[in-house]
């Protein structure tokens, strides 16, 4: 299970499981990223 992922901005973010991850994920990319849309699956392929 990929529960880790750095943004290529540099902040590292941690869920305590995929759905937390994803959803964090989404909450970073929507306050800092907000021109960048990913789905749930590339999410994933860029975790770890």
């Amino acid at each position: 299970m990929k529960k880790r992922l750095t943004c290529p901005c540099g902040e590292y973010l941690r869920g305590t499981d995929e759905d937390d991850l994803v959803e964090k994920v989404r909450h970073h990319l929507g306050e800092r990223h907000p021109d960048h849309d990913y789905s749930r699956d590339e999410i994933l392929f860029m975790a770890y």
